[in-house]
């Protein structure tokens, strides 16, 4: 993907909210000031790259997939850093199959984050674009243990009953502009 490509990515987002917004308007900035968004030596060089996040939702019952981090120490969609020249939904593709085993259908995304990390990778800031996809909770997964210490689905109540503190700082709000479209 072109960095044009990425401006009218980012651009294109229609946000839901001021924080949304204001991340959005960073991006944007980050993008204008360089040449290179992609993670080339991990975990921080450069300190700030583009992530994509693939958020599995159960075509039955909405419930969505989210890995227990080992590294984050959080509860977070599945995804990774996008590779040099590499198109956000395509990784977004490619991390549903390495890190769950699921081939699925990516179509845009639907919502920017730029977060601080935390864990033991903490340091660094990931510009990350949120990518939802139809799933089916009963398909078989293969997950990496070394990287995830536990892999579940999740409902909407279960999600309200825990510690928010438990999942990626943006994942309610995530949540919440999800279920309204």
């Amino acid at each position: 993907m072109t960095a044009a490509q990425l401006v009218d990515l980012v651009q294109g987002l229609v946000t839901g909210d001021d924080i949304e917004a204001g991340h959005r308007a960073d991006t944007l900035a980050w993008l204008a000031g360089t040449d290179d968004v992609y993670r080339r030596v991990k975990p921080d060089t450069p300190p700030r790259h583009l992530v994509s996040y693939v958020v599995p939702v159960d075509r039955a019952d909405g419930s969505v997939l989210l890995v227990d981090h080992v590294n984050a120490g959080l509860w977070l969609p599945p995804g990774g850093h996008v590779e040099p020249g590499e198109d956000p939904a395509e990784t977004a593709r490619r991390e549903a199959f390495e890190e769950l085993g699921l081939q699925v259908t990516v179509r845009d995304p639907i919502f920017i984050t730029v977060t601080d990390t935390v864990g033991m990778d903490r340091g660094h800031t990931d510009v990350s674009l949120w990518y939802p996809v139809v799933a089916d909770r009963s398909a078989p997964l293969s997950t990496d243990e070394r990287e995830f210490s536990a892999v579940r689905w999740w409902s909407d109540r279960e999600i309200r009953e825990t510690d928010p503190g438990r999942f990626d700082p943006h994942f309610l709000r995530f949540l919440r502009k999800l279920r309204q479209r």
